[in-house]
């Protein structure tokens, strides 16, 4: 069983300049060798708590464990955790071997020592022979690249990633996150990285934490945050989604537009009021007349792999996104089809 490398027990932060809570009841276990990633929109809270974890800002109440022992009052240079930041703080005045260096050089370690570990991050990065270049000359990657070998020489046990990636281009953002995960992998270390960026998170993740307003909504593996949303806020924020009102008949049967549909979820009371989300991948466009679920197609735009078509339903003018592999004509009247497995219930979230 993987031990548990920090914990957060029912932290709160509430700013004292404007009493605005920002963190509510927070509690969290993050194990060894984990990549878990906090996603949701700005102001969620999601980097307050990274600071929290890193002693950069203190929390208002609760406690945050660090292999089993309170760190809440530890300072930040005294906790086994690194940090790097979308601006990467390099240090222009020095090269690239003396930026990574400059962490074990106020250890006193000695010159050797240091040139090992140094070369060593270097290789990890692929930024060999790079030792004598100065700042100013790299691309954003490269900064990015010798700013997480600058984290990484200390040999932290817990590296803490704030939207690294948020100003690079996507096609190298595309890159750095698979070069990220294998770097996770390889050292072995825990990652825990803050993004609003569903795919980013979704790409690299062990677990997701998404995170509204302060509160957790959902913790779990991004299978299951992208399968089985919680809430209708978790489907609308991970991924695209159709996410209509329903009711659930019974066990296994819920009705969308009055018309009665098997699915596969239990557990909710006769004719209760439901969320329903249906993901656009798993709409099928058919014949009209052979669907029970019938509308107009008013857009249809390609996406390289895939065209987006948008279908306004005729029972009460909802839009309908469907990704589909085949095109479809605009102003044609068409019919929507669905597995049960396709649908997901989800209980209304109390206003």
């Amino acid at each position: 069983m993987e031990k548990t490398i920090i914990e957060l027990i029912d932290i709160n932060k509430i700013f004292e300049d404007d009493g605005k809570q920002v963190l509510s009841n927070i509690s969290l276990s993050i194990k060894e060798k984990e990549f878990v990633t906090f996603l949701g929109p700005s102001g969620c809270g999601k980097t307050t708590t990274l600071r929290i974890i890193g002693g950069f800002t203190s929390h208002t109440s609760g406690k945050i464990l660090f292999d089993g022992n309170d760190i809440t009052n530890v300072p930040p240079y005294k906790r086994q955790i690194n940090t790097v930041f979308q601006k990467y703080a390099l240090f222009p005045h020095l090269n690239i071997y003396e930026n990574i260096a400059f962490g074990l050089r106020i250890k006193k370690l000695d010159n050797d020592t240091i040139d090992k570990k140094v070369k060593k991050m270097l290789k990890l990065v692929n930024l060999e022979g790079f030792e004598n270049r100065e700042v100013q000359s790299l691309s954003g990657g490269q900064q990015q690249r010798i700013a997480i070998a600058r984290a990484l020489v200390n040999e932290p046990k817990v590296l803490l990633l704030d939207e690294p990636l948020g100003a690079l281009d996507l096609k190298l953002r595309k890159e750095m996150q698979y070069e990220l995960k294998t770097m996770q992998q390889d050292l072995g270390i825990t990652f825990i990285y803050v993004t609003h960026d569903q795919e980013e998170a979704l790409t690299m993740s062990d677990r997701i934490v998404v995170m509204k307003d302060g509160y957790i909504q959902q913790i779990g593996v991004p299978e299951d945050i992208y399968n089985e949303p919680i809430n209708k806020f978790v489907a609308d924020f991970i991924g695209e989604s159709n996410i209509m009102n329903g009711v659930m008949s019974e066990d296994y049967r819920c009705r969308i537009n009055d018309i009665e549909f098997e699915c596969v979820d239990k557990g909710f009371n006769s004719n209760e009021n439901v969320d329903i989300v249906i993901r656009p991948e798993d709409l099928i466009i058919t014949k009209e007349s052979s669907s029970l679920i019938k509308g107009l197609v008013t857009d249809v735009v390609f996406k390289g792999v895939h065209y987006e078509i948008i279908v306004v339903d005729d029972f009460d003018e909802k839009e309908w996104m469907i990704h589909s592999i085949y095109n479809a004509e605009v102003d044609s009247k068409v019919g929507l089809s669905f597995d049960p497995e396709a649908i997901h219930i989800m209980r209304k979230e109390v206003e």
